[in-house]
């Protein structure tokens, strides 16, 4: 029952990544706005996530994973009732990043949950397979949701789902606690981190130089910031020790998101698909995503996570490129869909299993906000450049590259490191 309840509250974040992109659409045409608008009222939601990731996984771990994992969930809920009443875009891209926020504490307390409740590596490989597969329905719900409720009740009804799940959620959690841990948060150092995020993301949606400059002298100081810090938002290593992995799980997001993003506005604009058609269209990419990470969590029990690592990328390059150049999209979106449910739940489960103790929703956390960066960066970058599929078949086939020689050299230095 407590699997099911803090697996619920992640299918509801997952959930809110991709339901909204079927109805943009609708959303346009009832809302209005520019085209940077509409990337935005996703995007909103994707860099406050991501933004507030690393502050989600800190606090989780300071005052309860619990308790904060129940604050976020509330909050998603209640949010989500406001957004679906936004009475304008402005509204709603507001209300949608709140959204992100309460996203991120769920995240970060499901994540501290995940090592609290199952301590031993191999039960949580195998656990955080099961739970990969639960909010690994999320990405086939998404679109399959969005477009039924849109072409039945328009764009407001898709957050109406979030609510009664999210009391589910809570229901299912209520007698879970954890302890307080001893970090330490230092609250300016993440406001640094969230403003050079958000500046990122509208310098390159809007094309905004201002924008990039602010920036760069953002991440400068974040950068003095973190060195100066008794309690910094990256614990000292962990960039070094995890980069390979951190790189992996930004590019397959960029590569799902942005993928997403452009597939749907070809199937709505160009082949001109109803809603719920384009959402069934993108079923062949999803549902590997509900059962596959049953196998990857198997595999990373036995195995470690580096090789369904590097299978997942080289799975998700070939489908790419698949549709990238031809006009037959669902062989290639399952090929897509079987690599991303390798990769994803072995990123997770390889994170949080060398997390020291205590600092398990960090870690998550730090995975989780660089997915994210890659998502938002996938829908921003993507929708604005020539072949954009096959640029991102090119960048994730790179990264698979770059990961195999990086666990190459780790086993030299480690003979001990699973192959």
């Amino acid at each position: 029952m407590r699997m099911f309840g803090f697996s619920l509250a992640y299918f509801l974040v997952i959930l809110d990544t991709t339901v909204l992109t079927i109805a943009l659409p609708d959303l346009r045409a009832s809302l209005g706005g520019s085209l940077a608008g509409q990337q935005w009222a996703v995007n909103a939601y994707t860099v406050a996530f991501a933004a507030a990731l690393l502050t989600g996984g800190a606090v989780a771990d300071r005052y309860g994973a619990a308790r904060i994992f129940k604050v976020g969930v509330a909050a998603f809920g209640v949010i989500s009732l406001l957004s679906a009443a936004a009475p304008n875009l402005g509204a709603l891209i507001a209300l949608r990043a709140l959204l992100g926020v309460a996203g991120a504490l769920c995240t970060g307390g499901s994540l501290g949950l995940l090592a609290q409740l199952f301590p031993d590596p191999a039960a949580r490989a195998r656990a955080t397979g099961l739970w990969a597969a639960i909010t690994g329905s999320a990405l086939a719900a998404g679109p399959l949701l969005g477009g039924l409720l849109v072409d039945l009740y328009g764009w407001r009804a898709v957050f109406l789902l979030n609510p009664p799940l999210a009391l589910i959620s809570l229901l299912a959690m209520r007698k879970v606690r954890s302890p307080r841990g001893l970090r330490r948060i230092d609250w300016p150092v993440q406001a640094l981190a969230c403003a050079f995020l958000g500046l990122v993301a509208d310098a390159l949606i809007g094309s905004s130089f201002p924008a990039g400059v602010l920036a760069a002298a953002v991440l400068v100081s974040l950068v003095l910031a973190e060195r100066r810090s008794h309690a910094p938002a990256l614990p000292g290593g962990l960039l070094a020790a995890t980069w390979p992995e951190l790189l992996a799980g930004l590019v397959a997001n960029f590569a799902f998101s942005g993928a997403l993003f452009v597939l749907t506005l070809l199937l709505q604009d160009t082949r001109h698909l109803s809603p719920m058609a384009a959402g069934l269209a993108f079923l062949p990419l999803t549902l590997p995503m509900t059962v596959n990470p049953l196998l990857t969590g198997r595999l990373v029990a036995r195995h470690g996570p580096r090789p369904p690592i590097l299978g997942g990328l080289a799975l998700l390059a070939i489908g790419l490129t698949g549709v990238a150049l031809t006009d037959v999209l669902a062989p290639w979106l399952v090929v897509m869909g079987f690599g991303l449910s390798f990769v994803l739940p072995a990123l997770m489960a390889g994170m949080v299993n060398s997390a020291p103790p205590g600092t398990a929703g960090t870690a998550g956390g730090v995975l989780n906000a660089f997915r994210q960066v890659g998502a938002t960066l996938g829908v921003a970058v993507m929708g604005v450049i020539g072949r954009p599929l096959l640029a991102a078949a090119i960048l994730t086939a790179v990264t698979c590259a770059c990961y195999a020689l990086a666990a190459r050299r780790a086993r030299a230095a480690n003979p001990a490191i699973p192959a």
